[in-house]
């Protein structure tokens, strides 16, 4: 049986919503997890501390869809909201964040519906990461579904700062005082800092490990 190309707007109920973008968000791991491996296994280091996906819930949906002035119907969450399935890969350094996206990028059944780089132009609240909305086959018995992710990739730094901030605001209500706003975005300056710092250090180190090597075969080779 020959499989038919679908779309996100042949769902008809939350059930299979929940289906496809489930399986959306395992396609995405089992693509991470390959990279991770080859990394452990080919390349000097992985640049992948930790990964982590979720579904948006029905509440927060609604709540979305209202703020944007949309009625909540299933056909209105699949076509105007790119995070009912979200997946956030955590780097160590922030030079490894365009590298993984470029890997992302680069698979031939990925399509990148939207780039956000909020690492070269922050939000005013000081929040830094790199978004992509990327669409992923999903294979169903009888047709194939091109399932929207918003993939996040920041450093441990920048994932640190980002959950701070919404556990802060969160107990605010999005009304927290203008001082609070003010030292968030300096701790978020610090931040920055610190990964540029990090990734500093490590380039240095990386040079020092080569130049030991190049020595060693020069050693060797003598």
């Amino acid at each position: 049986m020959e499989l038919k190309v679908g779309s996100e707007s042949d769902l008809r109920t939350w059930e299979e919503v929940t289906l496809v973008y489930s399986a959306a968000l395992k396609q995405i791991s089992t693509k991470i997890d390959i990279l991770i491996d080859e990394f452990q296994q080919v390349h000097r280091y992985n640049p992948i501390e930790h990964t982590k996906g979720r579904l948006k819930s029905p509440e927060s949906i609604v709540k979305k869809l209202k703020r944007h002035g949309y009625e909540a119907t299933i056909e209105n969450m699949v076509r105007y909201v790119n995070d009912i399935a979200g997946f956030r890969i955590i780097c160590s350094f922030a030079s490894d964040i365009y590298k993984i996206a470029e890997m992302v990028s680069n698979q031939s059944d990925i399509k990148v519906i939207a780039v956000k780089d909020y690492i070269t132009e922050p939000k005013e609240t000081g929040y830094r990461s790199y978004h992509m909305v990327i669409a992923v086959p999903v294979y169903l018995s009888d047709k194939i579904i091109d399932a929207r992710i918003e993939l996040q990739i920041r450093t441990v730094a920048m994932d640190f700062w980002a959950s701070l901030e919404h556990k802060i605001r969160y107990k605010f209500e999005g009304r927290a005082p203008e001082h609070i706003g003010t030292e968030l975005k300096e701790c978020a300056r610090m931040v920055s800092e610190l990964d540029l710092r990090m990734m500093e250090l490590n380039n240095e180190i990386q040079k020092m490990i080569v130049n030991d090597e190049e020595k060693d075969a020069d050693g060797h080779n003598a």
